[in-house]
């Protein structure tokens, strides 16, 4: 007769790999929020609105001069997720360029309207607000700082 081991074999047992699958778990949302966490407490002062100096040092990403953001329009930086818009001649606002449906990447700019592609919300250049749905939120305020011609992230 054999008799098979009743001990586990060595490695990890079934609770340490839980425990690190709910902590990888956890870190991940948590670093999901604070991101979103980071905005909102930017948007909460000044966001959006026109930046009038830039840090002494001239901190924050450069992301573009006046010059280069159109009038009633806007530009979308994607590899900082933030869209730029002057909605009137002189006043920036910038915006999440993440779409509050389902958090598509926000693809264009047309007549005054921030586009999504994915399902075709729009948003206002003025204040990112819902003009057309699915989206029932508007866009996250950013801030930015001018300086000049310079315009940066906060």
């Amino acid at each position: 007769m054999s008799s098979a081991s009743s001990h586990p074999s060595a490695g990890p047992d079934r609770r340490t790999v839980v425990a690190a699958v709910g902590a990888a778990g956890l870190a991940a949302a948590l670093t999901a929020c604070g991101s979103g966490d980071d905005s909102s407490d930017a948007g909460s002062a000044d966001a959006g609105t026109t930046a009038t100096g830039a840090a002494p040092d001239g901190g924050g990403t450069a992301l573009a001069k006046a010059a280069d953001i159109p009038e009633g329009g806007g530009r979308i930086f994607k590899d900082q997720g933030v869209v730029v818009t002057q909605p009137t001649a002189g006043t920036y606002k910038a915006f999440s360029a993440e779409c509050t449906h389902q958090g598509c990447a926000v693809g264009s700019i047309e007549h005054g309207m921030i586009v999504c592609p994915c399902h075709g919300s729009e948003f206002s250049v003025a204040d990112g607000s819902v003009k057309k749905g699915p989206a029932t939120k508007g866009l996250a305020p950013a801030r930015i700082t001018v300086s000049g011609d310079d315009i940066r992230l906060a």
